[in-house]
């Protein structure tokens, strides 16, 4: 819903894995309860020492405060944000793109467990020339309100980035 106007973090220019993380969050163990809990950026090997809230090297954010990636269509996505400016159409993404009632509509992209894997999807950017995409997954518990994290090692070299989507983790009313 909000691509190209969601929180931007700084990243060195390249090309990086993303990975969902898909949690079992059945009673039984089982696999019949799948949830995607996590969508990373991974940028660099190493042993995670800390998780903190990513931000921008210009800003600093207050203990506990998260940048946070606003849903509203239960989905969340990586892309570069030049490239969203550059290499999307112009006109409305969402009824052009997104849900337009096509095969090849983002939404049924994302479902489908053809393209990617199911509620995942690698797509292509519109006017890409290099390649550029978007990577999209559902949002864990659907919409609402996700913070943005990053793991760095010992040395606070950045690991990856994070769309947490509160699956795993202790249960609160926060």
């Amino acid at each position: 819903m909000s691509l190209g106007e969601a929180a931007v973090v700084d990243v060195p220019p390249g090309d990086y894995p993303v990975q969902v993380t898909v949690a079992d969050v059945s009673e039984e163990q089982d696999g019949s309860h799948l949830r995607e809990a996590f969508l990373s950026v991974r940028l660099a090997d190493g042993e995670v020492a800390r998780v903190e809230a990513a931000t921008t090297a210009e800003q600093e954010l207050g203990e506990e405060e998260f940048w946070m990636v606003g849903v509203d269509a239960g989905t969340v996505g990586f892309a570069d944000a030049e490239a969203t400016r550059s290499k999307m159409p112009a006109g409305d993404w969402y009824e052009d793109l997104f849900d337009n009632g096509a095969d090849d509509s983002w939404f049924a992209l994302m479902d489908s467990p053809d393209h990617l894997r199911e509620g995942s999807a690698n797509i292509v950017l519109p006017l890409a020339t290099e390649g550029e995409n978007v990577v999209l997954t559902h949002s864990g518990w659907g919409d609402g309100a996700y913070p943005i994290v990053r793991t760095v090692d010992a040395s606070g070299r950045i690991l990856a980035v994070h769309i947490d989507l509160l699956v795993v983790g202790p249960e609160s009313d926060d």
